[in-house]
């Protein structure tokens, strides 16, 4: 598999730098093998591409690690049954992939690069229909939205029931979200921002920037009380080792701070001896919606602690800068569990800061929006 991986990784350079082509290659052969395929996707193609190609890519990446190789493919091919994805359409997937990739790569295309794709994807493929086959769960869950609150302009706090099935998921955990009303059969992650609870009600912390994603939009603008919105299996690493006795260390940018809450509220279950710190940050006072709500845990809780910054506001009250620097001012954070959340920048610069402070990287989960 060390021989695949490396062919893999020196292929794939051949057309990394032009993936809007591959993509439209890739989706027009798609749907000319079969047409039937066209309806499964959302009408308007922008960025559909990206995350299927994203995903291929972190399929090759891990390909010659066999424990996540197994897990990551398993968790997707379970997260692909809400696209009612069969056995059939990942073989036409996998002829549309090889064609779009061989006419992408040019001359620089041989046939070892063929042969180790069609390995991979067929080994990828499986994984995904075994992960998919072992899951007894429905492909998505209908969740009616309880609660909407809106912080600001551009960030709503909101909750909402699954219903019919349990939905169980671990704190730290997403999950794909869709609202069928404005937009329909375009899914969007989001991390849960609450622990477990027998009521099956998930908190979600959206943020719509000029330039967000159509889903965030419609979440944070449009969706109110009464709504329906249907929520795909969970996914994702960045969660909590019981049988570890470190302390902990939580760095949340943003409406990253959704996966943090969540993880401190669990602890809140059963910790009774790790120390807690968690990090804050925003450019501005004012994207620190949740704050107030942080304070009302450290009073109830006093293993844990809350440092706010702000990077771009020079009378705030309490420490100002980057998040990074902040944390590092506070270190050393060698012997802590690390957890960081938050834009693809602010999660690059603090695994950086951490990887200087030298914290074993087993140490260390995240979760990032965006193209780390």
């Amino acid at each position: 598999m060390d021989h695949v991986a490396r062919l893999l990784k020196e292929s794939w350079t051949l057309v990394e730098e032009d993936r809007d082509r591959l993509s439209g290659h890739f989706y027009a052969r798609l749907f000319l093998l079969d047409p039937a395929l066209r309806p499964l996707f959302p009408v308007e193609m922008t960025g559909q591409g990206d995350r299927i190609l994203d995903a291929i890519v972190t399929a090759t990446q891990v390909v010659d690690d066999p424990e996540s190789f197994d897990e990551y493919l398993r968790s997707l091919g379970r997260d692909h049954r809400k696209y009612h994805v069969d056995a059939a359409h990942y073989e036409t997937m996998g002829v549309a992939l090889l064609d779009a990739l061989r006419s992408t790569a040019g001359d620089g295309w041989n046939l070892e690069y063929d042969q180790a794709w069609r390995d991979a994807y067929g080994a990828i493929s499986a994984k995904m229909l075994a992960g998919a086959a072992a899951d007894d769960n429905p492909p998505f869950w209908h969740a009616e939205v309880l609660t909407h609150e809106r912080h600001g302009q551009d960030t709503a706090v909101l909750t909402v029931r699954a219903l019919q099935h349990p939905l169980r998921w671990r704190a730290g955990q997403y999950v794909s979200v869709e609202v069928p009303r404005h937009l329909p059969r375009v899914w969007r992650t989001y991390s849960v921002a609450n622990a477990p609870n027998d009521d099956n009600v998930l908190e979600f912390h959206i943020r719509t920037p000029p330039g967000a994603g159509w889903v965030s939009g419609a979440l944070v603008r449009r969706t109110r009380p009464g709504d329906l919105l249907r929520v795909a299996a969970p996914m994702g690493s960045m969660v909590l080792d019981r049988d570890s006795e470190r302390d902990v260390l939580c760095v949340a940018g943003g409406v990253g701070l959704a996966p943090v809450k969540a993880l401190v509220e669990e602890l809140a279950g059963w910790n009774r001896t790790r120390w807690v710190h968690i990090f804050y940050g925003a450019r501005h006072a004012a994207d620190l919606y949740g704050l107030a709500g942080l304070r009302e845990l450290v009073e109830a809780h006093p293993w844990l602690s809350v440092t706010p910054a702000c990077s771009e506001e020079p009378d705030f009250d309490g420490e100002r800068g980057d998040i990074s620097d902040v944390i590092t001012r506070y270190g050393p954070w060698t012997t802590h569990d690390c957890y960081v959340s938050g834009s693809a920048r602010m999660v690059r610069s603090t695994l950086r800061a951490l990887a200087e402070d030298e914290v074993p990287p087993p140490n260390i989960r995240y979760d990032t929006f965006g193209d780390l």
